[in-house]
Order: structure tokens, then C-alpha cells, then sequence
């Protein structure tokens, strides 16, 4: 039977096998490609349709691909989806995200070894109760490359643990405004008291996908501030600079690299 995906290119991502790597940086914004990919060499866009702007390089002589994902589950699970049939085994969300746990401040990594799946995309993946867990060894790889780009003191440190996946920017940061805020606000608290370290929008899609798919996926975050801590009037720091995260994810897919060749 006929159908649209049966095109030679991915039907959303636009790409062809050859033009993917087996390793994969995923960002969620367009426009952090190309200088996600001017730390590749030889990097080429290879497609560009809707939120998805493609670009395959080579790292340590390993084809590696960049691909935003846009912004939530939906788009980045088909991003995934696409790349899986594409021969892509390996893939590192590089993002930004709200820090909840008080030990987290503006300019920190995270580093999201699970997921709260408070979102609607994994329902289609996984069963309820089960868990959307990052691979142990990105998990690891992104931990070590951390090591070396961060100090210990506000605005520089990592952390390894849970994230918050949710659907809706504005549910977080304005829940009073929404027609649910008597079930979202002590959700919040709830996760916040559980020491959930940051809310973020696609980790739990990415990491359902690479479960089902049985496919190696993390993600390495920048806090851009912590929300938490401007609720208590506590000191901060704000940041819209990812190149740390940017850099750990490069480093990350190095280790990788050099990991499967052994």
C-alpha cells in the first residue's frame, strides 16, 4: 500500500541515510546548528524543513550529525524517529532548562540521567509507571567531560539526576494563570521536595524513543536560572549562554567515539 513516508528522503527531517551520522548532538533550537557544527570538521548542511535544520561533520574521523528538534516532545521524538532510520545510534540533547532543586544556579550543567514524564508524547512509547531513562555510558561520557568544564562555585558546578519533562512553557513559569493551577503548583512541590534538579521540555520523548528503539540517548542542560530560588528571593545567577553544555556535548561524543573503537 502506498504511502507518505515511503519517499526516498525521511518524511520530515529531509535526509537520506548517507547524510547521518551514527552519533548525533540534538538541539532544540535551529539557529544553535551551525555553531554546534563549526566544532565538527567538514561540516555541511545536508537539509533543512520546518524546526529541523541538519548538518553532518566528522569528529576524530567519525561521521557525527547535528539536528535541531524544535521545541517539545513531539518534534524531537520524530527528529529521533527519523534519524533511527537513518542509522543513527547515539544521541545527546543539548538544551536549556529552569532549575528547581535550590543547589542549582543560572550558568550550572545538568545532566539528566531520568526524565518526569509530565508530558504527553512518551504515552505513546511507554507504558504508565515506566520510567524515561538516559544510557548509563552518555550518562557517563557527559559527567567526564563536565569534569573538565566546570569549577565549584555558583554559576559553574554540574549535576547529575532527575529533570522534569512538561508540554507547556507558561504551565511552569505562570501556573496561577492556568484553569489547573490547583493540580499543577503542588505537583511542582511535590517534585521540588523529591529534589528534582530543573523542568525542561523534550528529555522524556528523547530518552522513551532511544528506549524503544534500543538506541544510546542523554542530554547535557544550561540552567538559564533557577526558578525556585527567585520564589524565596534568593541570590541567582542568569545566563542564555550555552556553549559550556555545547562543549560537554562535543567532548561527550569524543569519549564515545573513542569508547567503540575499543
Amino acid at each position: 500500500m502506498a504511502s507518505l513516508l515511503d519517499g526516498e528522503r525521511q518524511f520530515h527531517i529531509k535526509t537520506l541515510p548517507d547524510e547521518v551520522g551514527r552519533y548525533v548532538i540534538l538541539p532544540g533550537d535551529p539557529g544553535r546548528v551551525p555553531p554546534i557544527a563549526a566544532l565538527l570538521d567538514d561540516a555541511k548542511q545536508v537539509a533543512q524543513n520546518r524546526e529541523f535544520n541538519v548538518y553532518t561533520g566528522f569528529l576524530d574521523g567519525e561521521k557525527v550529525t547535528v539536528c535541531s528538534s524544535g521545541i517539545g516532545g513531539p518534534s524531537a521524538s520524530i527528529a529521533v524517529e527519523e534519524l533511527v532510520k537513518c542509522g543513527a545510534d547515539t544521541f545527546i540533547r543539548v538544551g536549556t532548562c529552569g532549575g528547581m532543586n535550590l543547589k542549582v544556579w543560572g550558568g550550572d550543567l545538568v545532566i539528566a540521567g531520568s526524565a518526569v514524564r509530565c508530558e504527553g508524547t512518551t504515552r505513546d512509547y511507554l507504558p504508565e509507571g515506566y520510567p524515561a531513562a538516559a544510557d548509563y555510558d552518555v550518562i557517563k561520557a557527559l559527567a567526564n567531560s563536565a569534569d573538565d568544564l566546570t569549577e565549584d562555585k555558583d554559576g559553574c558546578r554540574y549535576h547529575v539526576g532527575v529533570v522534569q519533562s512538561k508540554d507547556s512553557f507558561y504551565g511552569q513559569v505562570e501556573p496561577e494563570r492556568s484553569g489547573v493551577a490547583s493540580t499543577l503548583i503542588p505537583r511542582w512541590e511535590s517534585f521540588v521536595k523529591c529534589g528534582c534538579l530543573a523542568s525542561e521540555m523534550e528529555c522524556a520523548a528523547v530518552f522513551a524513543v532511544g528506549q524503544v528503539l534500543g538506541v544510546r540517548c542523554g542530554a547535557v542542560l544550561t540552567a538559564l536560572w533557577n526558578m525556585e530560588r527567585s520564589y524565596h528571593n534568593m541570590p541567582d545567577t542568569m545566563t542564555n549562554d550555552s556553549s559550556k553544555a555545547i562543549k560537554c556535548a562535543v567532548e561527550a561524543i569524543r569519549k564515545l567515539i573513542a569508547q567503540d573503537k575499543r
